[in-house]
């Protein structure tokens, strides 16, 4: 019963000092910290810590105002002065956290690393008060964060293998820490197989109650899945109220983005920045729909709005420099990029943009720089592998090209714009039929989207579907691929080319001056159509009598020997021109007919 007695005298000790209440200052300081009023918890946090002379749990908590109102070195030497980083798992996680806020990365890691006899510290209250303020029990709830900041430090450092390690364990430490499944998905650490085996090790059964298990594997899936079909995405039942829940609709506006549906996402993004204009989950994927559908005043306007509200934020200077992309002026395009990937040196989307506008100059080597950057901070994504590839294809290196592509296919298996790309090389190679696969699969893909695709963009792949039957000798088919290029893009002279150049090979010169013409009156200085023009017309000349119903007495003009056409001596097809346009897709150009 004394000892009793005596436990209550010390616990009434801590708390009143000279009559002073300190648990209700205590509460002010949280109070005050609630309502983002940090100087004044400033303020009575560093009267606390008088009043309890030094009180570890005291100290702890004015180093947390001191972080919050940006004096980060102020706060780390707070607590390493008085070596709680050492003996306190709290204090050491806030102290390594004031100097990853400084980008002192490699001091922030030697503090995490630096444990002497940790204990933890519970947050104050008045429930726990009383409690003891070195509960080792309790020294599992700050390892996931330890954890995470480690793996931040990690990616920071450009170590991603060990940041991805870390993060895995923070989240399998604690499977509600969304900020380091984020991490790795949003910064596309993972391939679609590792997200996969990652759901099914992580111990849902064990540390979630039954009725909340099928809602974080849901959103943790519904994640993940970037390259599924829209049309597969399900709501269960029992949470049919998060189909309108802000996240779920951005991720199938991604979905609907990965599968080339532009329209549709567009018109998903644009509900969800006019209900929340600065969704950062949203942003990045709206300015890349405005730049597929060539929407240069939209992007103006959402550029110079997020520059105005956010200028430390990269994603405003990514939508000015997509910006310029989209208006064809490379050199300030490169600018803000650059100054995008200075504010956070992983934005993966600026990278990939930086790459495109040195490709858009068809300098090659420079964008291929930028491409396997972002390759090295998208491991999961498959567009930086497509980009390297595009620039190996230009280049003539159509061996390391098929390479990457490859590699690009094996995560997004059902892409057309790989698919296409796989076709082109085949097509350099000679292997038709292979080249006919491929187009054939990409061109199903679209169709099997619907009404809303973007018909313009594909003008290309059936070019090249015209050309492929050209060379296997199906020349119907042939002329009913280049035609139906020529209704989605009508002002192309190459699709009248080489629409021309088929009826050549069928024997049908009138039909081919027709085209021909064609192609001359949009491109005047079309080499290819003007030769061709000139044999063919030489041909017509030498079939038909010059002097018809003249006198039989009017001597007869020479006639010119015949310009022979066989499949076997047709014009090869020349490389693709390519001119990348975003940080998620390609723009593809058929191949045209060399003079």
């Amino acid at each position: 019963m004394a000892g009793e007695v005596e436990n209550i005298q010390m616990i009434e000790k801590t708390q009143t000092v000279s009559g002073i209440n300190l648990n209700r200052l205590r509460e002010k300081v949280k109070f005050y910290i609630e309502k983002h009023q940090y100087e004044s918890a400033l303020f009575w946090a560093d009267k606390v810590v008088s009043l309890s002379n030094g009180n570890s749990d005291d100290v702890y908590w004015y180093a947390q105002t001191l972080y919050l109102t940006g004096q980060f070195h102020r706060a780390s030497q707070l607590l390493r002065s008085r070596k709680l980083d050492k003996t306190n798992s709290s204090c050491r996680y806030l102290a390594a956290k004031c100097h990853f806020e400084c980008k002192e990365w490699q001091t922030a890691l030697n503090i995490l690393d630096m444990v002497e006899n940790q204990s933890y510290l519970p947050s104050f209250s008045k429930h726990n008060l009383t409690e003891s303020l070195y509960d080792p029990s309790n020294n599992k709830e700050v390892e996931h964060s330890v954890n995470l900041l480690r793996g931040k430090i990690y990616e920071a450092m450009d170590n991603r293998n060990l940041a991805v390690d870390c993060f895995r364990e923070a989240l399998r430490q604690d499977v509600y820490c969304f900020e380091a499944f984020d991490m790795m998905v949003h910064h596309h650490m993972l391939s679609a197989q590792e997200e996969r085996e990652l759901l099914d090790t992580l111990p849902f059964a064990i540390q979630c109650p039954v009725e909340e298990v099928e809602l974080i594997r849901y959103l943790y899936e519904n994640r993940v899945k970037k390259y599924d079909k829209p049309k597969d995405h399900r709501v269960p039942g029992s949470l049919s109220c998060l189909n309108d829940n802000m996240d779920i609709v951005v991720n199938l506006a991604e979905r609907h983005y990965y599968n080339c549906d532009f329209r549709e996402c567009h018109k998903i993004t644009s509900k969800v920045m006019s209900e929340d204009p600065y969704n950062s989950q949203c942003l990045p994927i709206h300015i890349a729909v405005l730049v597929e559908l060539k929407k240069p005043k939209d992007l103006f306007y959402l550029s110079h709005k997020l520059v105005d509200l956010y200028p430390n934020d990269p994603v405003s200077w990514f939508a000015v420099g997509c910006y310029y992309l989209l208006t064809e002026k490379s050199e300030p395009a490169r600018r803000y990029l650059s100054k995008a990937t200075t504010l956070d040196r992983v934005y993966g989307p600026a990278w990939l943009a930086f790459g495109h506008s040195f490709a858009a100059e068809n300098e090659h080597d420079q964008a291929m720089v930028a491409y396997f950057t972002a390759s090295q901070l998208m491991k999961g994504c498959h567009l930086p592998l497509l980009y390297i590839g595009l620039e190996h294809g230009l280049t003539n290196n159509f061996k390391l090209a098929e390479r990457f592509f490859s590699q690009a296919l094996t995560i997004a298996s059902e892409d057309p714009f790989v698919l296409h790309e796989m076709g082109v090389i085949a097509f350099k190679s000679q292997e038709w039929s292979t080249a006919e696969r491929y187009f054939m699969d990409a061109l199903r893909i679209l169709e099997n989207i619907g009404q809303e695709v973007v018909v313009e963009k594909w003008e290309p792949l059936l070019n090249n579907m015209g050309h492929t039957y050209r060379k296997l000798r199906n020349y119907e088919k042939s002329l009913e691929y280049h035609k139906r290029a020529g209704i989605l893009s009508p002002q192309n002279p190459s699709t009248y080319s080489a629409i021309g150049y088929t009826y050549v090979l069928m024997g049908d010169n009138l039909m081919a001056v027709d085209y021909f013409h064609k192609a001359l009156g949009i491109r005047r200085d079309d080499q290819f159509s003007t030769t061709m023009l000139s044999s063919v017309i030489e041909i017509l000349m030498g079939e038909m009598d010059p002097c018809e119903g003249a006198s039989e007495d009017f001597p007869a003009f020479p006639t010119p020997g015949k310009l022979e056409f066989s499949h076997s001596s047709s014009q090869e097809l020349s490389d693709l021109d390519i001119n990348p346009e975003d940080n998620s897709s390609m723009a593809i150009e058929e191949v045209d007919m060399d003079d």
